[in-house]
């Protein structure tokens, strides 16, 4: 495989409002969708949408949930057979969006608890061009994954999200770390995105941090740059990130220097806030390279 997916995979739950609730306020509904999810399904189908051979390594439940995700797998062309099955239901995101795109999601896990790098799963981590992780699942499981690909020469690409503090055996398995601003404070417990970059740079090879509409920076032993945020009509900004993630591990196991990797992910993240939803929303290869054209 080209890459490898360790993370979560979710139902998403989405109900679409006005503007979201604030604390005790109850609002209507505009609509509700079931769809594909989880920052780990999403960047599988992104990074292979994105034209990579991609595998994943996942876990979920025995019901018609899983039967979804699957599916959706299979759809975007991502080998699944190191998905393993749990007693524990299927992961749950419930996902509030609002009419300028906004969201705030809360996570059941469920069966993502029980994800293990194991048998399929273990020949998929060490013998792709790049793994690429998030920490919705175990910290232990990716840390060991990390590093069991580290050792076999895998290029180890960490997204951080959501935010917790990162054990320095995890970071010295890590090739490129991705972060958008709050996880980037959270990490460092620094609000200086210039003052952070340098520190976690110490730490690993490269640092990306994610800038939203303003686009993308990082770090490595080679040097610093940025990529400008592509104009955007937006729809609905979950699964950015992923799109971002999915597309910039794509490049890199296609060979890409960080520089036009990181523009690639940029072009994605832009292309995936016009379409409502996660999964469903990650661009293809063809659209990013018009997207970059333009």
């Amino acid at each position: 495989m080209d890459v490898t997916v360790l993370g979560s995979a979710n139902l998403d739950e989405v109900v679409r409002v006005a503007r979201l609730p604030a604390p005790g306020e109850t609002v209507l509904a505009l609509g509700r969708d079931r769809l594909p999810g989880g920052k780990g399904l999403n960047q599988a189908v992104a990074a292979a949408r994105a034209g990579a051979r991609t595998a994943f390594v996942a876990s979920v439940g025995r019901d018609d949930a899983a039967d979804l995700l699957l599916a959706a797998l299979r759809d975007a062309g991502v080998d699944p057979s190191a998905v393993g099955r749990s007693d524990r239901p299927t992961g749950t995101a419930l996902v509030t969006v609002q009419e300028s795109g906004e969201n705030s999601i809360v996570v059941d896990p469920g069966a993502n608890w029980d994800v293990r790098p194991a048998g399929p799963g273990r020949a998929a981590v060490t013998g792709a061009r790049v793994l690429l992780a998030q920490l919705e699942v175990p910290l232990p499981v990716v840390a060991e994954a990390a590093a069991a690909a580290h050792d076999a020469g895998v290029t180890v690409v960490l997204n951080a999200a959501p935010s917790q503090p990162l054990p320095a055996d995890l970071l010295a398995a890590v090739d490129v770390l991705v972060l958008n601003e709050h996880e980037l404070s959270d990490v460092t417990g620094l609000s200086s995105v210039d003052v952070a970059l340098a520190v976690l740079a110490d730490q690993v090879r490269a640092v990306v941090v994610t800038l939203g509409a303003e686009g993308a920076r990082w770090r490595s032993a080679d040097g610093d740059g940025s990529a400008r945020g592509l104009r955007a009509q937006v729809v609905d900004t979950t699964g950015a990130g992923d799109a971002f993630a999915g597309a910039l591990a794509a490049a890199l196991a296609a060979g890409a220097d960080l520089e036009p990797a990181v523009r690639r992910g940029t072009a994605a993240g832009a292309l995936s806030v016009e379409r409502a939803g996660a999964a469903v929303s990650m661009p293809t290869r063809a659209e990013i390279d018009a997207r970059l054209a333009r």
